[in-house]
């Protein structure tokens, strides 16, 4: 059965970092593209980053410039750093995992995480 678990999200002041984590189970992280996806509240689910089987890495419009993804094999643990927090980027974060498929596109992703919330102050 495979499970992947985010964790790390809380309430921080504009400005801050922070990083979230996906702890994988019953997959290895290397062998799947591994992604990150948010959804705000009443907004469409989107494409953040993820981290190909060959360690390319694919920016949506939200993290280019400020996040970064990055994979531990040992943990089977994807991460997600985050610098220079604004309010917008309030939301559930997501952890994904697609063998195959278009990197930015949610529908390639059969396994998802529950989600951890980020909720930045103004």
């Amino acid at each position: 059965q495979v499970r992947l678990v985010e964790s790390g999200g809380r309430l921080v002041p504009a400005g801050d970092s922070l990083s979230l984590s996906c702890v994988a189970s019953g997959l290895s992280v290397n062998t799947h593209i591994m992604a990150w996806f948010r959804q705000a509240p009443g907004k469409e689910r989107q494409f953040v980053l993820a981290i190909t089987q060959s360690d390319g890495t694919w920016y949506g419009d939200p993290g280019k410039g400020r996040f970064t993804i990055g994979r531990d094999n040992a943990k089977s643990t994807v991460y997600l750093h985050m610098n220079r927090l604004k309010p917008e980027d309030t939301a559930v974060y997501y952890c994904a995992a697609a063998e195959f498929g278009d990197i930015s596109d949610r529908t390639s992703y059969r396994y998802w995480g529950q989600g951890t919330q980020v909720t930045v102050s103004s």
